[in-house]
């Protein structure tokens, strides 16, 4: 039976060749001989001389190419702007998926790393639907200029913008999505600078990476947050080479490695011939580089600029709107203006449906409803990609306040689809809703929010009394009340909001359950009419919060306000792999 092949690609010149021997050599001595171990060196001209030391590394199951890309960079040079870019080797790793059909999956590594773990863990790594899987890129998350310079420049969080120097490449989702094309297209836009290659990988697969252990690519940069003796993989990034450097940190593994090769004594003449004027260039470097950061931060002309010049200027307005409101802390403003309102008096609301006439408008209402729904899932305008906790839906045997984060006017919807999921039909689910929304909303919206067993707050105290009865009263009877505890919409905000207390005083008044739902998004590959990505929804259910009912009413509520809010924290850091740091 022959041994799966595990493809590992870097691209070098042949100045560079020396250091991917010893990058190779470190794989090749610590991987698991179970597998057959395919090394491509992606070039554009490297001599016969310097082939010969990477060769020699071949064994039983080890076997070496070096791939002339030059013929392939000519038959798509139509697709490429009149740019240099493409003829680096830093930009080839972006053509592994076309130029190898063949793969499915493929690793990518940078020339300066040192390969402590077995390579193979790594590439069995299931990356699902991501586009490829990658680490955390601690220079951004560590040095503020930088984390600036990404968000406002790239349009990508410090926290989820990854290294491009060790990379598992979904080859085949490479392919599927296009990656190359959306390359070429970004290349015609911009010219990313400081980070060059990886800015337009990071801009390109943002929401579709699977997240590496750090390990996989520790970077000899700053605060390392573990033992060294734990690091699969040494980053050897920027200027921190030890073949430049005698007091290079953690230098030692690297010569460990390099002295058990054939280009040990060539590596070491290169450090005992590097000067103290190309180590000042180095600290110059760094300096120019940091500058050129700033710089394109403060440009009014930079990347995300033109982008989102490009989008709708209301969804502009509403963004620039909610980062003036969250620096300030204002998370309870709407950013968006809601329609003109009335005092909703409580002869107009019938709160519990009595009627018949009600009845019949809630089950039309519904229906139309239904239909508007299924036809926005089947255009791509709602994508809802999971529930998960669904369980605890499930196995609800009483009423319960649901609670939900609130981004856009579809996300009742998607919380009407995980009730039906959960199988609760002898359970009506109830949505709070603003005064304004009932009484002022004409048309469809307007039908829908009167009728759909919306539960409308009221400026009037009469009102509210008739509210807070019918409320108490579903919930002891077993239906469900949908809140937003944050009590406002920010659009496409991805954050939890600070929570008012009003969604647990009902739930401790009628000794039901808070069940904490949070909706992650992430960026779909469908662009909507206003210029941004379409967001593709996961429900979480978090299991019920239970009140204490040994404790007072205020501090029951208190208890529960305070576990939903670490509910949701626990699901945001999770799902989108960084602290909640407003």
């Amino acid at each position: 039976m022959s041994k799966q092949v595990i493809p590992i690609f870097y691209a070098c010149d042949d100045a560079f060749v020396k250091f991917t021997v010893v990058s190779m050599h470190s794989i090749i001595k610590n991987a698991s001989k179970d597998y057959q171990y395919k090394f491509y060196i992606l070039h554009t001209g490297i001599t016969e001389k310097i082939m010969e030391h990477v060769y020699g590394l071949r064994t039983d199951n080890v076997d070496v190419e070096f791939r002339d890309v030059t013929d392939y960079l000519r038959s798509i040079s139509h697709k490429l702007p009149l740019r240099d870019y493409y003829s680096k080797t830093t930009y080839f790793r972006l053509f592994i998926a076309e130029m190898f059909p063949e793969y499915d999956k493929a690793i990518y590594i940078d020339s300066d790393t040192v390969v402590r773990g077995d390579i193979s863990e790594m590439y069995l790594t299931d990356v699902g639907e991501a586009y490829l899987g990658a680490c955390n890129d601690q220079v951004m998350v560590q040095v503020d200029v930088y984390g600036k310079y990404v968000e406002r420049v790239v349009g990508v969080s410090r926290y989820n913008f990854f290294n491009a120097g060790v990379l598992l490449i979904n080859c085949r989702r490479f392919r599927a999505s296009h990656v190359l094309d959306k390359f070429t297209e970004y290349l015609g836009i911009y010219n990313f600078a400081v980070t060059q290659d990886e800015d337009y990988l990071n801009l390109i697969c943002k929401d579709h990476v699977h997240w590496l252990d750090q390990r996989w690519n520790t970077e000899i940069f700053g605060e390392i947050p573990y033992p060294i003796e734990e690091a699969k993989v040494l980053h050897y990034i920027m200027t921190n080479k030890p073949w430049h450097y005698h007091d290079c940190r953690y230098g030692d593994i690297f010569w460990s490695y390099a002295s058990e090769t054939a280009v040990y004594e060539d590596i070491k003449a290169q450090l005992d011939a590097y000067t103290d004027e190309l180590r000042e260039r180095d600290r110059i470097s760094g300096e120019n580089l940091l500058a050129l950061a700033i710089s394109e931060t403060e440009r009014e002309d930079n990347f995300l600029n033109i982008m989102l010049g490009k989008c709708a200027p209301d969804r502009v307005a509403v963004l620039k709107k909610i980062e003036e409101y969250e620096k300030s802390r204002q998370f309870d403003r709407d950013v968006e203006d809601d329609p003109p309102t009335r005092t909703l008096m409580p002869d107009e609301i019938d709160y519990v449906k009595k009627s018949p006439i009600k009845r019949i408008k809630t089950r039309l209402a519904y229906k139309a409803a239904r239909k508007f729904v299924y036809r926005l899932i089947d255009e791509k305008k709602l994508i809802i990609k999971e529930i998960r906790g669904i369980e605890n839906f499930k196995n609800l045997t009483c009423g319960a306040v649901i609670t939900c984060n609130h981004f856009n006017a579809y996300d009742s919807f998607a919380m009407q689809i995980a009730y039906e999921a959960a199988e609760q039909p002898n359970r009506t689910l109830y949505r709070v809703i603003r005064e304004g929304n009932y009484t002022s909303f004409g048309g469809f919206y307007g039908r829908l929010m009167r009728n759909c067993n919306t539960l409308p707050l009221s400026s009037n105290p009469a009102t509210m009394r008739k509210f807070t009865k019918a409320t108490v009263d579903h919930l002891k009877n077993g239906s469900f009340v949908l809140f937003y505890p944050e009590q406002s919409m920010w659009w496409n905000y991805r954050k939890p909001k600070p929570l008012k207390e009003g969604a647990y005083y009902f739930a401790a008044k009628s000794k039901t359950p808070v069940l904490p739902c949070f909706i992650t998004m992430k960026d779909s590959e469908i662009r909507d009419s206003d210029g941004f990505f379409v967001q593709e929804y996961t429900i979480h259910v978090g299991k019920p919060i239970f009140p204490d009912e040994s404790l007072p009413l205020s501090e029951r509520i208190t208890a529960m306000q305070e576990e939903n809010a670490r509910v949701w924290q626990k699901i945001y850091e999770t799902e989108y792999s960084m602290p909640l740091v407003y």
